[in-house]
């Protein structure tokens, strides 16, 4: 009896899980998220105003605690802040001297003391779609409110004293001023003992920076070290809070591949210690990452740990290198690179292919479909950079990819076809064989048998769009390239929901809904788009049913229009295609369209051919 309307069922059920994994996994931690981020900032307000009462902060401030090897002898960990923390950014940035960093890409500065990277700024991206916004800041010194940074260095080796440089070395600088992409910085620091240590930091015009270091032996025996990276998070981050997308600790290495580790597991039950030569290890955000880049011909240890402290909880990735021999009267190199910047697709596989980087594409959480969604996302990328917009992007895509499915769905169209001309033939059985519903449901199958009917034929279309919804908001979600991506009109940013709103007129009203209110433009063409689509089909036979399938499209309506604006402009597209689709095929196969009818579009038609 429900085979001709088990394709309308199907599409609800998929469509409702969706929603619902979408209100469940992404809308409701986002309103935790905020909530705990308000109430944060406004604490972090006061806490910064009493510091500055209380610490009476000058260029005088001492220093962060350096830091120091772990028991085991191994990579430093460091709890940044121990000494001064919680200084606002400005006050944080005085406590060391420092050279700056400017590049086409880059701001920011390098702290002389400690030869450290803690202050960067992304200059080609902003906090809003605001012009006037702040750029967006990476880095911070290890005593501001959000410490987070890359250190470099070396370790001794057992039972040796050699004096070492550390968090409180201040080098000298050798030659240049400025660190941008044509001009190198080098620094250096004797220690006194017979060891010279060397550092020329490099960039390019993006986020990637060499750093080589050379240290000079002029005593009479061989000297001992391990090079060591670090990053250091002494907060925990703003994370989107969803499954499907990947915030925390992050690497690639050659023996276990790649390793994402979450902010919330347990690192003290759970050790995450990995050996390679060649790949890369650091931390990710929903836009940007910081990674560290180990000589890719040499041996490491790697490790994801956290180190808890009173007033802060410090996230480190790190790794140790294999020993660096330098000779009596002789020296020896080490070369390590660091990310740190925007996750753009094509700049990170150009650092794959040029820079021999291995997978550090995957910094982009492409997820387990990475097979589907990274080719859609650079046909997108392909079809944008010609048209230049990515919405414009989307509505060609999509028209390829139903071009593709074209004879699929032809199939699937014309046996929906061919079921609603069944319609009266199989009222009649139901009639026939009203108090017997095994007999109605072999009669129906018999008529199928007959008429050479698919019921399930219809379901492909929905099938069909199920994968290109997942990995078009996916792309959406995790690309960098779609975020503040404009479309026309209202639509600024394609990666967030619809702005306008119909409970206040669309702006007119000085009341600003919120909530389960949201409802913009966009979300209401889609659930027009889908009315008419669910009209075409055969009309399912069960009243209840019925009553459902007439209320979805304003249930989808409301719940759509928290999804990001390119995924609703995509939904509506594509419906609205569907319906050209399949009112083409039902009128090749005879089929009338009541729908047409009552509003006059063959009338239009006939028309329109006069």
């Amino acid at each position: 009896m429900k085979h001709d309307n088990r394709n309308l069922i199907l599409a609800a059920v998929l469509s409702m899980v969706v929603i619902f994994g979408w209100q469940f996994f992404v809308m409701e931690p986002r309103l935790a998220d905020e909530q705990a981020q308000a109430e944060t900032l406004e604490a972090t307000a006061k806490a910064e105003q009493d510091a500055m009462k209380a610490a009476g902060f000058g260029t005088s401030a001492l220093p962060t605690a350096p830091a120091t090897p772990d028991a085991t002898g191994g990579t430093p960990i460091t709890v940044p802040g121990t000494a001064q923390q919680n200084l606002p950014r400005d006050l944080a940035l005085a406590q060391r001297p420092r050279i700056a960093i400017d590049t086409p890409s880059l701001r920011g500065s390098i702290a002389l003391q400690g030869a450290r990277l803690d202050d960067l700024q992304l200059k080609k991206y902003r906090q809003t779609i605001e012009p006037n916004s702040p750029e967006v800041v990476l880095f911070e010194p290890a005593s501001s409110q959000r410490p987070y940074y890359a250190d470099l260095g070396f370790l001794r080796s057992g039972g040796t004293t050699t004096k070492l440089p550390t968090d409180t070395t201040v080098w000298s600088v050798d030659s240049g001023t400025t660190l941008t992409q044509d001009t190198p910085v080098v620094l250096s620091w004797n220690n006194g003992e017979g060891l010279t240590f060397r550092r020329t930091i490099s960039v390019d015009e993006n986020y990637l920076f060499t750093v080589s270091d050379v240290v000079e032996n002029s005593t009479s025996n061989i000297v001992t070290l391990y090079p060591y990276g670090l990053l250091s998070r002494g907060t925990l981050p703003e994370t989107e809070g969803i499954y499907v997308l990947h915030e925390g600790m992050i690497g690639w290495f050659s023996v276990d591949g790649l390793q994402e580790v979450d902010y919330d597991e347990d690192f003290a039950d759970e050790k995450f210690e990995f050996d390679s030569t060649g790949g890369w290890l650091g931390i990710t955000d929903k836009y940007w990452a910081a990674a560290l880049v180990p000589q890719q011909d040499k041996a490491y240890e790697a490790r994801f740990t956290e180190a808890p402290d009173p007033r802060r909880t410090a996230f480190q990735a790190d790794f140790r290198a294999e020993a660096l021999n330098i000779p009596a009267g002789g020296a020896a190199q080490v070369e390590n690179r660091i990310f740190a910047g925007a996750k753009v697709a094509t700049m990170l596989s150009a650092y794959e292919e040029v820079e021999g980087v291995a997978k550090i594409g995957l910094l982009i959480d492409w997820g387990w479909f990475w097979f589907f969604t990274e080719p859609l996302f650079k046909a997108l990328h392909l079809v944008a950079d010609y048209v230049g917009n990515f919405g414009v992007a989307i509505l060609i895509v999509t028209v390829v990819i139903k071009a593709f499915f074209y004879p699929l769905a032809n199939r699937s169209y014309t046996a929906m076809s061919l079921m609603k001309k069944l319609q009266p033939k199989m009222e009649e059985v139901r009639a026939r064989h009203k108090e017997d519903k095994a007999k109605q449901q072999e009669a129906l199958m018999k008529l199928y048998k007959d008429e050479k009917v698919n019921p399930l034929a219809g379901c492909w279309p929905v099938l069909i769009q199920i994968p290109v919804f997942f990995a078009l908001y996916k792309v959406l979600y995790v690309t960098i390239e779609m975020r503040q991506a404009p479309f026309f009109g209202w639509i600024h940013d394609l990666s967030e929901q619809d702005p306008t709103n119909i409970f206040n007129l669309f702006g007119l009203l000085p009341y600003d809904p919120s909530g389960f209110l949201m409802l913009g433009v966009w979300p209401m063409i889609m659930g027009f788009t889908m009315f008419v689509q669910q009209r075409m089909n055969p009309a399912p036979a069960d009243p209840m049913q019925q009553k459902i399938f007439m209320w979805m499209p304003l249930f989808f309506m409301f719940i759509l229009a928290s999804f990001p604006a390119g995924l609703v402009i995509y939904w509506a597209w594509n419906n609205f295609l569907s319906v050209l689709q399949q009112g083409f095929i039902m009128r090749k196969n005879g089929v009338e369209i009541e729908l047409f009818n009552n509003i006059g579009f063959d009338k239009l038609i006939a028309k329109f051919k006069k």
